[in-house]
């Protein structure tokens, strides 16, 4: 085949690779991008997109569900609750495929030669690639690696059979009866309370001494609630051990003591790890960070022309920090002055309820020397919370006690990650308190409960 010569060339067609790519060729770049699987990356093919699309879906069933025991108050009634999974698994496939077509149309407009085949490093100038119809030479002027995560799996449970990562869950064509998840972080919790919703039988397995252990301990109270709700088991500060499809069980070790429980699935959601393999790392000079690429406020790496950007690089492990960086480096490479220069990037857990961080936590604040003030208003007493039927969770904010700056936004609700971006706004433009207590809020929306939060902080809320 005949070989490529282009100004930039990234490796993987991810969140933060295609948006790299998609900038690039708005800038005049002659760009190429390198992907095995479909454009989208993790994010869009096995994670955020079709897990959101099944927890949309088991919300809507455990309503129905409701709606049939006839236990609301809302007054409906409606007859038993029936799901056909393989119709719902089509459904969020078919959101995939939209999303995913819709990268390479908008790939193919920004002018970027797609290369569909898998990239190994010759040195910092140039990759082959095994593509369906032969090998291939790419050679770039400048390189961004882009290779994302997968996901960790654990010595006595390797990935295979019944014992699945978060992409083979996402695969499923039919709702395991008795569903053991390893790990009580947010995917494990998020695609775990969506199978309990569905009529799982769920068990929740957690080294750590509580769940969500990234989260402070406030934020999860709630969660840890609904889940009892739901009927989920959680054990925590156990060990989880071996499989037995046999018997139908996961075994478990806490302390000196052994257990078991149900399980014909076991779904392993310990962490993930940057894909550092496979592509000719070893052809490369590049400074490492323990697993991870050590990149500079610009993502350049420890070699000339090679940028890296999303997972590989390091936590938080976000698509939307992905994308962030991946349009940065695209803007330098065009001969813009860039430098990553942002205060927060606002992390969501789409458990139920779910859970909203944007910049410093209280602790988090005072460690860093910080003298701040802070104060919660529960949405108990927001309007919008009620009429939702989801009054459970809070707005929390962190401000410095000097001059009232917000450095950091908590919450926890239904619905409040409609609000991510909001918080993380006010915080990038340098807010104050007065700024968010003296902006005037729609009413009813869960969006007043920042402006309360706010005025709480001030010493003066007027709704609690």
């Amino acid at each position: 085949m005949r070989d490529i010569k282009c100004q930039l060339l990234v490796i993987g067609a991810g969140p933060g690779g295609y948006v790299c790519a998609i900038r690039a060729g708005q800038l005049g770049l002659d760009t190429v991008i390198v992907e095995a699987e479909k454009p989208g990356g993790t994010c869009l093919n096995v994670g955020c997109i079709p897990s959101k699309a099944l927890i949309h879906a088991a919300d809507e069933f455990a309503k129905a569900s409701a709606f049939a025991a006839g236990g609301t108050p809302l007054g409906i009634h409606a007859g038993e609750a029936r799901i056909d999974y393989p119709k719902t698994a089509e459904w969020k496939d078919g959101i995939v495929r939209r999303l995913t077509n819709g990268v390479s149309g908008l790939l193919k407009k920004a002018g970027v030669k797609h290369v569909d085949g898998w990239a190994r490093f010759r040195d910092g100038k140039t990759v082959h690639v095994d593509t369906p119809t032969g090998p291939q030479t790419v050679t770039a002027d400048h390189i961004v690696i882009a290779t994302g995560s997968t996901p960790i799996e654990l010595p006595g449970l390797p990935f295979g059979g019944a014992v699945l990562s978060s992409t083979g869950a996402l695969a499923l064509t039919e709702i395991p009866q008795k569903l053991a998840v390893v790990g009580a972080g947010y995917i494990g919790l998020e695609l775990g309370t969506a199978f309990a919703k569905l009529g799982s039988q769920v068990s929740v397995l957690e080294a750590m001494e509580r769940i969500l252990p990234a989260y402070d301990e406030e934020l999860t109270r709630p969660v840890k609630k609904r889940l009892e709700a739901l009927g989920v088991r959680v054990l925590t500060g156990v060990k989880a051990e071996r499989h037995s499809a046999s018997a139908g069980t996961l075994s478990y070790t806490d302390g000196g003591q052994s257990g078991t429980v149900p399980a014909d699935a076991v779904l392993v959601t310990v962490g993930r790890a940057p894909a550092t393999k496979g592509w000719g790392l070893e052809e490369l000079d590049l400074t490492m960070d323990g697993r991870f690429i050590a990149v500079d406020d610009q993502c350049r790496t420890s070699m000339r022309g090679v940028h890296a950007i999303g997972d590989v690089t390091g936590e938080p492990m976000l698509a939307h920090r992905a994308m962030a960086q991946g349009e940065m480096v695209a803007e330098i490479v065009a001969g813009k002055r860039r430098a990553w220069d942002r205060h927060c990037v606002p992390a969501v857990c789409f458990t139920d309820p779910e859970i909203v961080t944007a910049g410093l936590s209280p602790q988090e604040a005072t460690a860093a020397g910080l003298d701040v003030r802070s104060a919660s208003f529960p949405l108990q007493a927001n309007g919008r919370a009620m009429t939702i039927e989801r009054d459970d969770g809070f707005v929390r904010i962190v401000a410095r006690d000097d001059n009232h700056l917000v450095v950091g936004v908590q919450a926890v609700g239904a619905q409040i990650s409609e609000l991510a971006s909001y918080f993380a706004h006010a915080i990038e433009m340098g807010a104050r308190l007065e700024d968010v207590a003296q902006t005037v809020h729609a009413h009813p929306t869960l969006g007043e409960a920042f402006q309360e939060a706010a005025l709480r902080t001030l010493g003066h809320a007027l709704h609690i």
